[in-house]
């Protein structure tokens, strides 16, 4: 990408235009180069007929379109680390743990786990690598106040950690609505900036949206912002060689809008930009099993986990 274009230089573009460009998340050329027209109109406040001139401007500074061989890929890809949940039979699922520049969603109902393993994996990642942690720091976004620092202590202790210095690793913003969800996704870039943060979790994704955007005709838009966020999601995992791991719900009642039962919440949209899906469902005695149910590298499985005081383990 191109150092010397800056968004100002775009034709159509001046000093207002492009701060609310910035506003809206799009801080480089490349994140206007591959908007829909209609969307950048929309929260630029310009024509349709400029926003598509900006767009294709973009995506000639950009250079967009090149090929690389997969021989490339495979060596970038050498980079990407993998988190450990505590338990064997987890992360053999996850091919030896969570991975960083990508998206896990953990759904299921309420009490299958999901936020046990989201503190369990805020702990981990603060191990060092060759204990299967990323020596880095966290953080949360916490949209239903289900964060516990003195769940966080009982874990560190299990591990044999400080609870105070692992605690000073973990840094928490509560998300009171969807689009103060949204700001703290960017808020969290520059907090990256002068921290190691190796893991960013949100808990829960699509609860805000769920509750804001009721009925069909709210429907695309909900999408649309819910779709922005994922991807906001993934650049941050892609910027700093995080995980990302979100948490979501599952339909409670099966009906035209929201769908089967077990089914996720937030359709197409989060089903195709989460790379690891999972399914969480509770067992017998304290008992989760996580089934894979799509991965883009990894065959469906199962593992059985056990969350006790100490964690997540075998």
């Amino acid at each position: 990408m191109s150092d010397e274009i800056q968004i100002e230089d775009l034709p159509g573009v001046g000093p207002a235009t492009a701060e609310k460009l910035r506003e809206a998340g799009y801080t480089t050329l490349l994140a206007i180069a591959v908007e829909s027209p209609k969307n950048l109109s929309d929260l630029a406040d310009i024509g349709d007929a400029v926003a598509v001139k900006v767009i294709a401007a973009a995506k000639k500074a950009a250079d967009l379109g090149n090929f690389e061989t997969g021989d490339i890929v495979m060596e970038r890809r050498q980079n990407i680390g993998k988190l450990t949940t505590m338990s064997k039979a987890f992360d053999s699922l996850m091919g030896g743990g969570i991975e960083t520049q990508a998206i896990t969603e953990m759904f299921g109902e309420f009490g299958s786990g999901k936020t046990q393993i989201a503190h369990q994996c805020a702990v981990s990642v603060q191990l060092p690598v060759e204990e299967g942690g990323l020596d880095g720091d966290v953080i949360i976004i916490d949209t239903e106040n289900t964060f516990r620092p003195e769940r966080i202590t009982q874990m560190a202790e299990a591990l044999d950690l400080d609870p105070t210095k692992v605690l000073k690793r973990i840094h928490v913003a509560r998300a009171f609505n969807s689009h103060h969800q949204m700001l703290l996704a960017d808020k969290a870039k520059e907090t990256a900036e002068d921290l190691n943060v190796r893991l960013l979790i949100v808990d829960s994704l699509t609860s805000h949206f769920r509750a804001e955007y009721i009925g069909r005709g709210a429907l695309a838009d909900r999408q649309q912002k819910l779709n922005k966020h994922m991807h906001d999601l993934l650049r941050f995992g892609d910027l700093n060689n995080a995980a990302i791991i979100v948490t979501n719900q599952v339909s409670s009642k099966p009906d035209a809008f929201f769908g089967d039962p077990t089914r996720p919440i937030g359709g197409h949209i989060v089903g195709h930009t989460a790379t690891f899906r999972l399914y969480l469902r509770k067992s017998k005695g304290g008992k989760r099993i996580a089934r894979l149910i799509d991965s883009p590298n990894l065959p469906e499985g199962e593992a059985v986990v056990t969350i006790d005081v100490k964690g997540v383990r075998d």
